[in-house]
């Protein structure tokens, strides 16, 4: 097997052969750190590089092989991290700052170290547009990361490094986070498969501020296949004290899910959110080709009027106000924990698109924003309604083909319409406001041999019903042959 192979395979077979002696940690390890370095300066998906450390840890790994010690679902695979919710002590947290790129943090986030506990291997921490605050990978720390299918084209955001490094067979997974599509954006623009799990089923410990508001935003996971998002998510979910949000351990199965039949699942179909997004029509037209397996699969899908009383300004005022109090929060959190103001001392480090979304963040008041919960609460309730008839929703995830990484936050125009701010390229956003589980799942390709990904969405607290349908959809529609050497 070549190392190019090697570097392919799911992660829960590299965990299986690795158990049984057949491979060798060591190996695996290193077989990733040469494709790493071979594609690094093409993909630039790494902020920092553990090689050294994943190399020491694999000798660790292959003794505790070899002494029959009790050994994780992931021992000895090499994970990549997203330096966003992903602190590592001892290590840069940079959040994909410039003015943070010299912070070295005292803890481990809890997900993190869930993963390492389990045998996973860190190679790395993987780039990111500033604090995830946009949906395509560039940053004035380290640069752009494309996709690995067009160099020229975005490889997405905010999580666009691991999606690129898990696309390109750097990492066979990797962790995310998702906001507002932070894990989705990025796995169709890719062609990987990218989670976003209810609400709170993987704890952080949100510091300074615990009690977190809308945009939800949660870690996730990068893959090329279900199963093995399904074994991270088994080992990150779960509560912990210090979330006080956390969900209890209610039984979630994911790894069962994936066996799961969806035979008679109600699925919603809706290419544009009630017309609120525009959309190309080779986009629409290889996600509802796409949408046969269903059938194929026992289950029924119906094209539905979802019943959206907001328009998208008002969703858009809400999600962008909401974040701008975010960001200036974040700004108030370094100030209070590092010493550093990135607002008043820092500006020609960040670019205008973070430092003007502070500066409106600390205009905006309380009064104000709750009157923008509001129009939340209609959209919330409006989804909600919906799974009261239908099992999912489906929808595409992106409106175009992942964009030129010329653009600054999108194209200008989508099949002549004019792309209703920075947010209309992606469908992902308006559920980051329903605490819902969302996927993207691989559904094919353009004419380009650009990825397409297909939008997954179950009600609050049903991901096993999520990780059902994608694994039955992936059996009958597989995409692991298809990804491109860089």
């Amino acid at each position: 097997m070549t190392n190019e192979d090697l570097c392919y395979l799911p992660a829960t077979e590299m965990a299986s052969r690795i158990k049984r002696g057949d491979l060798s940690p060591v190996d695996l390890v290193d077989a990733h750190i040469e494709r790493i370095e071979a594609q690094e300066g093409d993909l630039n998906a790494f902020i920092t590089l553990l090689t050294e450390e994943a190399r020491e840890e694999a000798k660790e790994a292959e003794r505790a092989v070899q002494t029959a010690e009790e050994l994780g679902p992931l021992h000895g695979v090499p994970i990549a991290i997203k330096d966003l919710l992903g602190k590592m002590e001892g290590l840069p947290y940079t959040q994909g700052a410039k003015p943070l790129e010299n912070v070295i943090v005292d803890e481990t986030s809890i997900a993190v170290q869930r993963l390492q506990d389990a045998g996973a291997i860190v190679v790395g921490k993987t780039n990111t547009p500033e604090f995830g605050h946009k949906g395509q990978t560039d940053n004035l720390l380290i640069g752009e990361t494309p996709t690995p299918f067009d160099l020229d084209r975005t490889s997405g955001g905010s999580s666009g490094g691991s999606a690129a490094a898990v696309a390109a067979g750097m990492v066979p997974i990797a962790t995310g986070s998702d906001a507002g599509g932070s894990c989705r954006i990025p796995a169709a623009a890719c062609g990987v498969f990218g989670y976003c799990p209810s609400f709170t089923r993987v704890p952080h410990r949100h510091r300074p501020n615990m009690f977190v508001a809308p945009p939800f935003y949660q870690t996730g996971t990068l893959s090329r296949s279900v199963g093995d998002a399904a074994v991270m998510l088994d080992v990150m979910t779960g509560p912990h004290l210090q979330d006080p949000f956390g969900l209890p351990d209610d039984g979630v199965d994911y790894v069962g899910a994936t066996q799961r039949s969806i035979a008679g699942m109600d699925v919603a179909y809706s290419p544009d959110l009630d017309e609120l997004f525009p959309v190309d029509p080779e986009i629409r037209s290889v996600v509802e080709e796409s949408l046969d397996a269903f059938d194929t699969l026992g289950a029924s899908v119906e094209e539905v009027e979802i019943g959206i009383d907001v328009t998208f300004e008002e969703l858009w005022d809400a999600f962008m106000d909401h974040w701008s109090v975010t960001m200036a929060g974040i700004n108030e959190a370094k100030k209070a924990q590092h010493g550093i103001d990135m607002y008043g001392d820092h500006r020609d480090e960040l670019p205008d698109s973070v430092t003007e979304k502070i500066e409106e963040g600390r205009e905006i008041g309380a009064v104000e924003l709750g009157a923008q919960q509001s129009r939340i609460t209609a959209f919330y309730r409006t989804i909600h309604a919906l799974f009261e008839e239908y099992d999912l929703l489906v929808t595409p995830t992106l409106s175009i083909e992942p964009p030129s990484t010329e653009y600054v936050s999108g194209p200008p125009q989508i099949n002549g319409q004019e792309v209703p701010g920075a947010l209309g390229w992606f469908l992902t956003w308006p559920f980051n406001f329903t605490a819902t589980p969302n996927a993207s799942i691989p559904a094919g390709f353009t004419d380009n041999d650009l990825p397409v990904g297909m939008q997954i969405v179950g009600p609050r607290y049903h991901d096993e019903r999520v990780f059902a349908a994608s694994a039955s959809f992936e059996r009958v529609n597989p995409w692991d042959h298809a990804y491109p050497p860089v």
